[in-house]
């Protein structure tokens, strides 16, 4: 709870692999509540008993979101996909300003490995931060799998994570409202 809103404010990208990370544990635990006390929430031995309420009280809510929004086996929180939604705004915004030429120039980079997903991803079509972040996700489950990664993957891999950072970084610098100012240049 508390990583989730520091992520939040900090790495838009990172926050929404964190909360996709937590809808699987969710998952993985049955969104069984006292499951995750026991196999989750006990583990944080540095919090004290008020903060783990909290904890307890954050993953309530979620897994009532998830019932209620019909995400119990597949699929992300409505408050996720409006990270979604948010960040495609922003990149379609970037991408119709001049001033933000460098973005173009590394999403027209990274636009060759997104296509390549897109086409392995069947009838799913998610638009291009969606891809994105689907890759970033899927590469961290590989990874805390321990299975070996190609060199084409890494590399496909490295520049959708520089994308994503930059768009990151203009999403923290929108939120804070000193993007699309009249002084504002590709920073």
């Amino acid at each position: 709870m508390y990583t989730a809103s520091e992520k939040k404010r900090e790495n838009i990208a990172e926050y929404l692999l964190y909360m996709w990370q937590i809808e699987d544990l969710i998952r993985a635990n049955a969104l069984d509540i006292d499951k995750i006390d026991q196999n989750i929430i006990s583990k944080y031995s540095n919090l004290d008993e008020s903060q783990k309420k909290a904890l307890h009280e954050w993953y309530e809510s979620l897994i009532d979101m998830m019932h209620r929004e019909g995400v119990e086996q597949k699929g992300h929180l409505q408050i996720n996909k409006n990270v979604i939604i948010a960040l495609d705004d922003l990149h379609r915004r970037l991408l119709a300003d001049e001033k933000f030429a460098k973005y173009s120039a590394e999403f027209y980079k990274t636009l060759p490995y997104i296509v390549e997903l897109r086409a392995k991803s069947g009838d799913d079509k998610a638009g291009e931060i969606e891809t994105c972040m689907n890759a970033l996700y899927g590469i961290l489950m590989l990874r805390l799998k321990g299975q070996e990664l190609s060199k084409e993957t890494m590399e496909a891999i490295k520049q959708i994570s520089q994308f994503m950072a930059i768009l990151s970084h203009y999403y923290k610098k929108d939120y804070n409202n000193e993007l699309f100012n009249d002084d504002s240049s590709e920073k």
